[in-house]
């Protein structure tokens, strides 16, 4: 397993798993409350490149290493470093959307588990997550207005996804701060823990997808993403392409038989 200098790295499974199938990222800026820097960038997309490349690993999980923060988004001392020639934001700004997009576009599913404080580009982040859950010590928001930036790594067109034009409006214009009930209430998040809970709620949940044929969950990711992409036709056509690569594996065959056979079916993501 590589070792990260902004993000800890490890495999994770449980008594009912042969091998640890369960990849966890967790952030690990203490000193800056988990911001956002080039090394985070770029720690942050090669664990996610290693978690992808990983046969063994069946779900991602990132979390935090802090006690009392997920992320905090942006380092402003670096945002400042831009003021002097704005030109040079770009690249950054490109950077930090092709990494967060990784999410996203991981083939095995992600599931954001937030602790604490999660603000600006950690907000993103959870964003581009399929599933997000947290704990009741979370305060959910995107401020950058109030400094004078845009949610820009992704942020503006996820949170009207996930929340809805309407919802997505008021709190990036707002730049409120959501309670984890109240994040709950609008859709950003899908369950709410205790913190004590939070880390095995979504080993809970890491375990369940992990249980899954892996082809089909990654043909299955994907063409829900595609919900916000492309044209009806087109999404249409990918799900009867997806379809057809799902018959071509023996894993349907084991889960057909497993039924069948009133058993748990053995995937092998063949």
């Amino acid at each position: 397993m590589g070792e990260y200098k902004t993000m800890l790295y490890s495999k994770e499974g449980t008594f009912l798993t042969p091998v640890k199938n369960i990849a966890v990222i967790k952030m690990n800026r203490p000193d800056a409350l988990n911001a956002i820097n080039d090394q985070f960038i770029l720690d942050l997309g090669a664990a996610l490149d290693e978690a992808e490349k990983d046969p063994d690993i069946r779900s991602v999980i990132i979390g935090t290493n802090h006690p009392k923060v997920y992320c905090t988004g942006a380092d402003l001392k670096m945002a400042q470093g831009f003021l002097k020639d704005p030109k040079s934001v770009e690249s950054a700004i490109k950077q930090g959307q092709m990494v967060i997009d990784k999410i996203a576009k991981l083939s095995k599913p992600v599931i954001a588990a937030i602790h604490g404080l999660c603000l600006g580009g950690g907000t993103e982040i959870a964003l581009a997550s399929d599933v997000r859950i947290c704990d009741t010590d979370a305060k959910i928001g995107c401020p950058e207005v109030a400094l004078g930036l845009i949610p820009a790594w992704g942020g503006c067109v996820r949170m009207a996804r996930v929340a809805g034009l309407g919802k997505a409006l008021e709190l990036i214009l707002t730049g409120a701060q959501l309670t984890g009930a109240e994040a709950l209430a609008a859709g950003l998040v899908s369950k709410v823990v205790s913190p004590d809970d939070l880390q095995s709620e979504a080993i809970k949940l890491a375990m369940k997808f992990g249980q899954n044929a892996p082809i089909a969950l990654k043909l299955a990711k994907k063409a829900t993403h595609m919900a916000f992409e492309g044209n009806y036709e087109m999404n249409l056509k990918y799900q009867v392409d997806a379809s057809v690569e799902c018959f071509k594996t023996a894993d349907l065959g084991e889960g057909i038989a497993g039924i069948l056979e009133k058993r748990q079916p053995k995937f092998k993501g063949k």
